[in-house]
């Protein structure tokens, strides 16, 4: 913790006095970004990234909506990007939960007579359900990019499971090994700019956060019989990182009227961000998706998986 009086610095160095922020409950420092368009409002989409990674991955897909009169906000989770936190580390995933409904909040006062739809990728997909779970009356709907709803049958076996729980309680630091780049996107120049961004972390995934992972996915699967709200699912089935299955379990066991699985063949993980054609498929659905919710009075449709 920095000198009493001392102005509190990003870990890029910058002092947050010169960057958008909060503070969160622990009061530890945010980074935040705003995506204005240029006309009045007509939505607040609120982003949630994933593991490892930061706010600014989404520039693109705000470049996109903003044109369409919506107010995108976002902020680096703690231990991520340009925010405060010991790098990929907390001690329980309902802090990102907590910051998520705190940045809303604000942003809510800022313009109560907005919809808020979420947007959410990987991890950020999994604090994006559990968010909405805590509300599921004030959302307009959530768009989810390869989700993380389950951890993969094959690497969380009871034994595994229990080893991960014996380590988490003697080695809570061990390495489990790094996010795979090569698995991020099929486009090579995606993989390049991903593995040379560095305010996304190249490190090792610890044992204790891996068991964050594993308890926030339990969680959504008792919550998923319960879900209501809108939601739009985005999933490629190569994905080696998030599962797909947890999206079709989500999309086959949730209430919701109006939810919509789509299924990208041979794409990777990151949608948004996969070879030129999958990305802009991605774009054009989560956009026209989103803006439908806006110009009709959400009809319920129930659709059925469709591969892309």
């Amino acid at each position: 913790m920095p000198e009493p009086g001392t102005p509190r610095r990003s870990p890029q160095g910058i002092p947050y006095d010169e960057l958008q922020h909060i503070v969160n409950a622990d009061g530890e420092h945010l980074f935040c970004r705003y995506w204005e368009p240029d006309v009045p409002a007509r939505a607040l989409v609120y982003v949630a990234h994933g593991a490892g990674e930061h706010s600014g991955a989404y520039n693109d897909v705000a470049q996109r909506l903003t044109p369409h009169a919506l107010l995108l906000f976002a902020h680096d989770h703690v231990g991520h990007g340009q925010s405060e936190g010991e790098r990929l580390t907390v001690k329980d995933f309902q802090i990102f939960i907590r910051d998520s409904l705190q940045h809303i909040d604000i942003m809510r006062q800022r313009h109560p007579s907005l919809p808020v739809f979420i947007l959410g990728h990987s991890m950020g997909g999994a604090i994006s359900i559990l968010t909405a779970c805590e509300r599921p009356q004030e959302f307009a709907g959530v768009v989810l990019i390869a989700p993380m709803v389950q951890m993969n049958p094959e690497s969380a076996t009871p034994f595994k499971v229990f080893l991960a729980k014996m380590l988490n309680h003697m080695m809570p630091n061990l390495s489990l090994g790094s996010i795979q780049s090569k698995w991020v996107s099929r486009d090579p120049k995606q993989v390049e700019a991903y593995d040379s961004d560095e305010l996304n972390y190249h490190g090792g995934m610890r044992v204790s956060f891996g068991m964050q992972l594993m308890e926030a996915a339990n969680r959504i699967q008792r919550n998923i019989p319960d879900i209501t709200w809108p939601f739009l699912l985005l999933h490629g089935d190569a994905d080696k990182l998030c599962d797909i299955r947890g999206s079709q379990l989500m999309h086959s066991q949730a209430k919701s009227s109006d939810k919509t699985l789509k299924i990208y063949e041979g794409a990777y993980h990151a949608l948004h961000h996969d070879l030129p054609d999958t990305a802009e498929a991605t774009m054009k659905e989560l956009t026209s998706w989103i803006l439908e919710r806006l110009t009709s009075s959400a009809p319920a449709t129930q659709s059925e998986s469709v591969k892309q």
